[in-house]
């Protein structure tokens, strides 16, 4: 399996995005879903700025903060960028196709036993799974 080194840092990763997206529900009653906090962004809702660039802020500066820690992002330099262009707009796609983004459905709305979300996660995940299948059947694309 490639880039699954340590799953340490997968539990913690997982622990520090149920961790804020637990935080924001609770202080707030916002959703922690990606794609709906970029688009409330993009369309300017009024009185619902500054917490969006705060958590997209927060995002970006967690890099920085775990880094020390040995935790780095994935390189896409060697990869074709129009690949990761398109694939890209796919997950656009998907997610306004999906109402909802895999952090919104994943976390929170799993969290909350949404019958949508769970149907929307169990097709992330099967769609994700069948991916890999066919990539390692091809010779690792």
């Amino acid at each position: 399996m490639m880039g699954f080194t340590i799953p340490w840092q997968s539990l913690f990763g997982g622990m520090l995005l149920g961790l804020s997206a637990a935080l924001l529900m609770l202080f707030s009653g916002k959703v922690a879903g990606i794609s709906g906090i970029i688009g409330g962004l993009l369309s300017r809702q009024k009185h619902e700025t500054s917490w969006r660039v705060a958590f997209v802020i927060g995002m970006i500066l967690s890099v920085y903060v775990v880094s020390p820690l040995g935790f780095e992002l994935p390189e896409i330099i060697n990869n074709n960028i129009f690949l990761v262009a398109l694939a890209g707009l796919l997950v656009g796609l998907g997610t306004r196709l999906g109402n909802g983004c895999t952090s919104g459905h994943g976390i929170v709305g799993m969290g909350r036993f949404s019958k949508r979300s769970i149907i929307a996660t169990c097709i992330f995940m099967t769609t994700a799974i069948i991916v890999v299948l066919i990539r390692n059947l091809l010779g690792g694309l």
